[in-house]
């Protein structure tokens, strides 16, 4: 089976980067082992919140020249600060194009409301997320925000309403908690396992239940200027909460559960399914096995349901996480990548992988795969030459304390495409030159 572009990964970056090169007319194939990191995002994106020395970051894009100082191995150093500003632009228009409704702006941070009411800095979050500016609070930005009604669903133990409520009167806003009761969801609630967001969704999105939800939260409103609700409807379009919103009559927004998340659900999908508009192929439920290398070139691709039969491409990317997705894996002395057994970045040092602070950056969030400027990964110290890496694999940043988790993704997996589209020294023939040559001297 012949790709330009085989990409190994279904998450943000290998979504970002397959959408990216089928656009461009490449043929490309996403091996996809299972569910993504996706599914337990809650939608948010990040760019740039703090500097490594723990400074926030209101400007992401003025910040990078001293992120450059401070981190030289950062993605975002290694791309450049000329290419991360042009990009960062191309995944906005990637995200609208794809059907995302996100609101904010790579020139300025803002802050959205967290699943318990806090809040959190964050470059792009979903439409129906409650957010605001740095400098102002929800109460001051939007007058209709002095009486919040958080109405939870009883039994569902992955929103805590009181929670929330009890947060935003801590920021001077009056906010009242309750949970709604609807008869349609007791065969759900009656099985914690199947209590969970995404299958309450598909019975409330139903015209007939998201009535009754309405009727339920006009009778809990009474008095309130918004309603805030977990993440349980809309899980195919934001039009299911547009018709609940008119029949309320007041502004509805949405707060992500636990996972599994909505509104992480939704991007995915809607990823995916702009990456097939273009023709691209997934493998779902496939794994990569093993990868055959010659003369530093990757020339096949051995999945879990081809058996001997290989994926050839002119290109591959890695797009398969870090520890989460087992895109890197330990043992009790050791950190590594465990397809290639690729050159990383981190310290070697067991004692050196956490601090004692649980709530300190942890140094083991930094390890990832060690690349050159093109963003090839590095085996023994040199290239391979048709293989690139994207997203979470990466080393030399904290996704968690530098807040750079989202943007580290699209941006890599953007640079990817393009250094694949310039690429002219691996071509097709070359890949199957090699090929055949091995095969006639066996």
């Amino acid at each position: 089976m012949k790709f330009d572009v085989v990409i190994i990964g279904s998450g943000l970056a290998g979504l970002t980067c397959g959408i990216r090169l089928a656009e461009a007319g490449k043929s490309c194939a996403i091996v996809s082992a299972g569910q993504n990191s996706l599914y337990f995002s809650s939608g948010s994106m990040d760019f740039l919140s703090h500097l490594p020395d723990g400074r926030e970051v209101a400007h992401p894009l003025a910040a990078l020249s001293e992120l450059a100082e401070q981190a030289p191995a950062h993605p975002y150093s290694r791309m450049g600060e000329k290419n991360v500003a042009s990009l960062i632009y191309r995944a906005e228009s990637l995200l609208k194009e794809s059907g995302l409704a996100m609101k904010g702006s790579a020139s300025q941070n803002h802050y959205r409301m967290t699943p318990i009411g806090r809040r959190r800095m964050a470059w792009l979050s979903p439409a129906r997320v409650p957010t605001h500016e740095l400098e102002r609070s929800f109460l001051c930005e939007k007058s209709s925000w002095e009486n919040v009604a958080v109405i939870g669903i009883e039994g569902f133990l992955d929103f805590q309403p009181k929670m929330v409520a009890g947060a935003l009167q801590k920021q001077g806003i009056k906010a009242q908690a309750t949970e709604v009761h609807l008869s349609v969801l007791d065969k759900l609630r009656d099985n914690s396992s199947e209590f969970r967001a995404v299958n309450i969704a598909r019975l409330l999105d139903l015209s007939e239940n998201l009535s009754l939800l309405a009727e339920e939260i006009n009778r809990l409103s009474t008095g309130h200027d918004v309603i805030i609700l977990p993440a349980c409807i809309g899980l195919a379009s934001d039009e299911v909460v547009g018709n609940l919103q008119i029949q309320v009559g007041k502004p509805i927004y949405l707060l992500p559960t636990l996972p599994p998340s909505l509104p992480g659900i939704r991007v995915n999908q809607a990823m995916n399914a702009r990456f097939r508009q273009f023709g691209g192929i997934v493998m779902a439920g496939d794994k990569v096995n093993r990868v055959e290398i010659e003369n530093n070139c990757i020339t096949g691709v051995y999945t879990r349901n081809h058996g001997d039969i290989p994926l050839r491409a002119s290109h591959v990317v890695l797009a398969t996480g870090s520890f989460f997705n087992n895109g890197l894996k330990t043992e009790f002395n050791r950190v590594y990548e465990p397809l290639l057994n690729l050159d990383l970045l981190g310290d070697p040092e067991r004692g050196q992988w956490t601090r004692k602070n649980l709530f300190a950056p942890q140094p083991y969030l930094k390890f990832g795969v060690n690349t050159d400027e093109y963003l090839r990964p590095l085996k023994e110290g040199k290239a391979l030459k048709n293989l690139y890496a994207a997203g979470a694999v990466l080393g030399g940043y904290d996704p968690l304390a530098e807040g750079c988790g989202a943007g580290v993704s699209l941006l890599s997996a953007l640079f990817v495409a393009e250094q694949i589209e310039a690429d002219q020294t691996i071509k097709p023939s070359m890949i199957s030159g090699q090929i055949e040559a091995r095969e006639v001297t066996q």
